[in-house]
């Protein structure tokens, strides 16, 4: 199955339903937290969601690989020639779920020759769900409705969302140059891919980040942000 219209609900459901598995793990008292070999955090969340995502997803595709943060180590000789596979994060913003803030998300992303053509980022907390792709365009999902997004035309002040954790020193410069190009900017911090799905609803306009980062990170939102109308690149 590689209708992405066809896709956009079972992709939602499996996020939904990991995003549910976190919530459970979320309302512990006993997060289950444990140090990763690359000193990154992971608790029983990750796994929990990392486990149904990756079921639902053979389920659904099977002749299509899936790539989670939580996948162990599937070699880059291997997996640089498939055509297509999903990208996940199960639990992005592990760092944010610890602190329970809420600003975490599910990321699933469908990549075709390198590039992110359909995306579902679910907030669990929220309940709300992005979604969008290459073709079907972008919607947001609150309540059981659906509606349909976009990517706003730059106003000022230009709104910019900016990492918690990263970027620092090198986002204040960005900022400095816009204010004097541009005109006046908004800048608000935020955790996990909620700072993409902003941008794709026409809340923000600019998410900077200017520090290293996973492909899963970024992938799913970045679907959905192209298919709002916006446009991703490389620093």
């Amino acid at each position: 199955m590689t209708d992405f219209t066809a896709l956009l609900n079972p992709l939602a459901d499996i996020a939904r339903e990991a995003g549910q598995a976190i919530l459970e793990v979320y309302e512990r008292d006993d997060l289950g937290v444990e140090t990763k070999d690359d000193k990154s955090p992971i608790t029983e969340a990750d796994k929990a969601a990392h486990e149904i995502i990756e079921a639902r997803l053979k389920a659904l595709t099977p002749d299509i690989p899936v790539y989670s943060e939580e996948s162990g180590d599937i070699a880059y000789a291997e997996r640089k020639g498939w055509p297509q596979f999903w990208l996940v994060d199960p639990l992005d913003g592990t760092k944010e779920f610890i602190k329970r803030n809420g600003e975490f998300t599910v990321n699933i992303a469908l990549v075709r020759a390198d590039t992110p053509v359909l995306g579902v980022v679910h907030v669990p907390v929220t309940g709300v769900t992005y979604l969008g792709g290459e073709g079907v365009g972008a919607f947001k999902e609150d309540a059981g409705e659906r509606k349909t997004i976009a990517c706003r035309a730059r106003t000022t002040p230009v709104v910019m969302v900016a990492s918690r954790s990263h970027g620092g020193e090198a986002v204040e410069k960005l900022e400095a140059f816009i204010r004097e190009d541009v005109g006046e900017v908004e800048r608000t911090s935020m955790g996990s891919s909620l700072k993409l799905c902003l941008v794709a609803e026409g809340s923000a306009d600019i998410y900077p980040r200017l520090a290293p980062t996973s492909e899963w990170d970024t992938a799913a939102a970045h679907a959905v942000v192209t298919a709002a109308g916006g446009v991703g690149g490389n620093t």
